[in-house]
């Protein structure tokens, strides 16, 4: 097949790119690729310790994406041995529980289903990790940490830290950088992709390809995408992600949250929009560039008409003021009432809008007790509502309901 030429495939390459190590080599392995008319073989490899896919997750699989339009060979390393080991970059102590067999291929069969909407599977290798790991035996283990000092492994950034707060490190978790090297022998690969936490496994990949005779490997380092809080890494333990398989409206929501200072990064790591577009679009009002970041994220993930209509209702029912286009209703006894009214405080209450009287008379002092489509406030914590079907109310933004009498 015809390859762009490399400048083209270099440039494609670094948008979103911390490091490469080493980037002399990878110029030439793509003059090297393109002379022979021979792809290059693009690993990533993923622990399927859970099945919901977020945006951090798809900034290597982008990446992933590209090198496959630019024709080489994505190479998808699905870790069903490492992951019952568990990834100890980034963590402060160990996991508190190991994954079964089952769960990790439950897990599996669906992140191939999420990882599938980045990531053309049709022109993907896949390879779970535990159809060469489960072939070794203990002298074949014992072989293969031979290659490897403690030392060594006290350089990673996670086990140091670990060491000198004198928390334990246990043995498993050291084998889980050598597996996922001896990953990058085994299909051979050319690059490979991760985050910057991922230095020094990419560096122990290059010292076994070339112990096994093989090229070694260039590592592809993306920065860590940030959640949105706009400082703590993307997860959902931390219930700061926006998931590729939530619905449009969802995410569109989430996006809008978005600190302002962390648009340029989302928009260099998840969309392929011109950095020079960009810097226009920051220049104006941050919202019309939040709106623009989530129609193309979203587009990609549940299509343009989808993230059009969600970006439209966000406008009308919240950057507009307009009105929710599922407002719910909720059951009002009339028994409840005095003399056909409710107090304020009371009223939020029994429509379930705040959880006791003390907060609700906290969040009409505030401003936050609402009435009526005009959204009139609530002066008074105890002000009596005359209370009609469908009466709108307010309690903040975010929670609202009509009101139905019921006998």
């Amino acid at each position: 097949m015809s390859f762009p030429p490399v400048e083209e495939q270099l440039h494609i390459i670094r948008r979103g790119i911390e490091q490469i190590v080493p980037e002399a080599e990878l110029e030439e392995k793509l003059r090297r690729s393109r002379e022979t008319d021979t792809p290059l073989r693009i690993k990533y490899g993923i622990d399927p310790t859970g099945i919901d896919v977020h945006l951090g997750h798809t900034v290597p699989l982008r990446k992933m994406r590209q090198f496959q339009e630019l024709g080489h060979q994505a190479v998808l390393i699905i870790g069903n041995a490492t992951a019952m080991v568990g990834d100890p970059s980034g963590r402060d102590e160990a996991r508190s529980r190991r994954l079964t067999e089952e769960e990790v291929e439950a897990n599996a069969r669906d992140y191939l289903a999420q990882v599938g909407r980045v990531v053309d599977l049709d022109r993907t290798e896949v390879h779970r990790n535990g159809d060469w790991f489960g072939r070794m035996g203990l002298a074949d283990i014992l072989n293969l940490c031979g290659r490897v000092t403690v030392a060594q492994l006290l350089t990673r950034d996670d086990f140091s830290k670990r060491y000198q707060a004198e928390k334990p490190i246990f043995l498993h978790e050291c084998l889980y950088p050598v597996m996922q090297a001896w990953d990058s022998v085994q299909v051979r690969a050319d690059v490979e992709l991760g985050g910057t936490e991922q230095l020094y496994s990419f560096m122990l990949a290059r010292d076994l390809q070339t112990q096994e005779n093989l090229p070694p490997q260039i590592g592809l380092m993306s920065p860590i995408l940030v959640g949105l809080d706009g400082h703590r890494r993307m997860g959902k333990s931390l219930g700061n992600y926006i998931g590729i398989g939530e619905s449009p409206w969802e995410m569109m929501k989430k996006f809008m949250q978005l600190p302002d200072s962390v648009l340029k990064t989302y928009f260099e790591l998840l969309t392929e929009v011109p950095l020079a577009e960009v810097d226009e679009l920051l220049a104006g009002h941050p919202r019309d560039a939040k709106i623009r970041l989530a129609e193309t994220v979203i587009g990609q993930y549940s299509g343009h008409d989808a993230a059009r209509s969600a970006a439209d209702r966000w406008r009308r029912e919240i950057g507009g003021g307009g009105l929710p286009a599922d407002i719910p209703e909720v059951d009002l006894s009339r028994a409840d009432l005095e003399d056909g009214a409710l107090p304020a405080f009371r009223l939020l209450t029994l429509l379930g809008l705040q959880k006791s009287g003390g907060e609700a008379r906290r969040l009409i002092a505030q401003g936050g007790g609402r009435l009526g489509e005009d959204r009139t406030v609530i002066s008074d914590p105890v002000q009596k509502i005359p209370i009609e079907n469908g009466l709108l109310v307010w309690a903040g933004k975010k929670k609202f309901c009509r009101v139905r009498l019921v006998d």
